[in-house]
């Protein structure tokens, strides 16, 4: 991709201080820049290496007053932290592949319904009575089962297995080897100490602009769905458990675990590691610090919650203040 300081400009509805024939062709930090690379300025404590970048062009904020000369040419923009997210989807999508596609060796039928400009990857599967919508980009050994529905926009990266009848709304990207809609962990113990299988007959629904981590879980509903409410963004490595319900816009680091039934409000943010407990509920706007474990139901919105159990977070650090002191008086009646 090559892009002058005047492109950019439009692009991003800002304006250029220096020459608008400036060229780019990739991105770098702005404490690595080069000439031929776009680079960005947005957090202050960066400010010196403003002017020692040797990037061909700087995005910054339009009301930057420079202290020192700056070599590179500026595009001035509203934020230009939101610039540079703006430009790097911009840029994926030039890169990625479009129009019709049927890779070698994939797998679909007659059933199988496709929408406009759909590609579909090497060694890939599409059930039966399947439906993938316009523009979605399947890449290579993705499995997608009977009866299962994709929606438009979306991005399925390769080994993501789509369980049959799994519903996928609009915008949606499913990051590398990430299972939607394994049977959920339900077992009953026997009176001779076996467990019997729970059989799943359920599926998962993920709401329209969600994005899903690599190697991220997400199992089917004994009966009726797991959902996934819309613009929820969930990280690599989780686990989501059958019949779980995530509200709007909520947010979950890498490694978080949420046992089943448990229902999850709107604009919700899981740090990483993060641990609850199944049956229970989590008001809107609950903010849980990373390794918490949550235990019972949190019933009013917009606390910050810590510890295992998880507790408000001030009434955290204040225990962790005698827990600190407990431990060194210790120490000193050790010596």
């Amino acid at each position: 991709m090559e892009l002058t300081a005047k492109q950019l400009a439009q692009l991003l509805k800002g304006t250029v201080d220096g020459d608008p024939e400036a060229k780019i062709t990739s991105f770098a930090k702005i404490e690595h820049g080069k000439p031929g690379q776009l680079c960005f300025f947005a957090n202050p404590k960066y400010e010196q290496f403003v002017y020692s970048c040797k990037a061909s062009i700087l995005l910054v904020n339009k009301d930057f007053e420079p202290k020192q000369p700056v070599s590179a040419t500026m595009v001035r923009v509203e934020n230009s932290y939101e610039a540079i997210a703006q430009l790097l989807k911009y840029a994926a999508a030039k890169k990625r592949t479009s129009g019709r596609h049927r890779g070698f060796r994939s797998s679909f039928f007659l059933t199988s319904k496709f929408g406009k400009k759909v590609y579909l990857g090497s060694h890939s599967y599409v059930g039966h009575h399947a439906y993938v919508g316009d523009n979605t980009r399947i890449y290579e050994n993705v499995y997608v089962g009977d009866e299962t529905r994709i929606g438009k926009n979306c991005i399925i990266y390769p080994g993501v297995v789509i369980y049959p009848g799994m519903v996928i709304g609009d915008n949606v990207i499913i990051h590398a080897n990430a299972v939607i809609g394994a049977d959920g962990f339900g077992n009953v113990p026997q009176p001779d100490g076996t467990w019997e299988k729970i059989e799943h007959l359920g599926n998962v629904v993920i709401g329209d602009n969600c994005e899903i981590g690599a190697g991220t879980t997400i199992d089917r509903a004994e009966m009726e769905s797991t959902v996934i409410g819309k613009g929820v963004k969930i990280d690599n490595l989780c686990q989501i458990a059958h019949n779980v319900q995530i509200g709007d816009n909520t947010v979950m680091a890498a490694q978080c675990g949420i046992a089943g039934s448990t229902k999850i409000g709107k604009n919700c943010i899981l740090a990483g590691q993060v641990g609850i407990a199944g049956h229970l509920t989590i008001a809107d706007n609950t903010i849980i610090g990373a390794q918490a474990g949550v235990i019972g139901n949190v019933r009013k919105g917009g606390q910050k919650l810590l510890g295992s159990p998880a507790i408000p977070i001030t009434n955290y650090m204040r225990s962790y203040a005698r827990f600190r002191q407990s431990g060194y008086e210790t120490q000193e009646e050790g010596k």
